[in-house]
């Protein structure tokens, strides 16, 4: 995979761009977001040291081409309101694991939807994937509604795959072929 340190995309409302050391804050904010870790895998952030541990791991991995983890700025105020992830990238296979993420305040107003159709986008036309995958809790519906929305099909859930707030859980697997991205239609990028 290339370095992609330096992807950024537009869309209509939002900028997607990397994480930078003075997003530290808002990383903790996010992390420590009830809605947002409300099926979190991990435990919240209750420090700044571990948002800025974690924007310098990305940065890091980002440059090696590992993941692509996008900070979801609206244009209008330039706020950070979320995040989008491409991660366990695999190059031979051309696949990659989706994540993502808004503040509170910032649901239902369809910006994920758009930040998610950028990224999907991306990973598809520019990267090649040819599938992208989700695992997410089965009992986010909002989740499972906003993948479906995008032309996600459920194809299973896993037993006891993970852990949600330090408790055993399922995993409902989603999953999208790139043949089914580009039969969904429009290009998004650039608004």
């Amino acid at each position: 995979m290339p370095a992609l340190d330096r992807v950024t995309l537009s869309t209509s409302r939002l900028l997607l761009r990397p994480l930078c050391t003075t997003d530290a804050p808002f990383v903790l904010a996010l992390f420590s977001d009830a809605g947002f870790m409300k099926f979190g895998t991990t435990p919240p952030f209750v420090s700044i040291d571990q948002a800025d541990a974690l924007v310098q791991r990305d940065i890091l991995a980002m440059a090696a081409g590992e993941r692509i983890r996008l900070g979801i700025e609206r244009t209008t105020d330039k706020t950070l309101i979320g995040i989008c992830t491409l991660f366990d990238l695999n190059a031979q296979s051309r696949k990659a694991e989706i994540g993502y993420g808004l503040l509170s305040h910032a649901v239902k107003q369809g910006y994920m939807h758009e930040a998610l159709r950028a990224l999907l986008e991306y990973g598809f036309l520019q990267l090649g994937l040819k599938r992208v995958q989700a695992e997410i809790d089965p009992d986010n519906t909002d989740s499972a509604r906003s993948l479906q929305r995008l032309g996600f099909v459920k194809e299973g859930q896993l037993r006891e795959n993970s852990s949600v707030n330090g408790m055993v859980a399922d995993s409902a697997l989603y999953g999208l072929l790139r043949r089914e991205w580009m039969q969904r239609g429009t290009p998004v990028l650039g608004g």
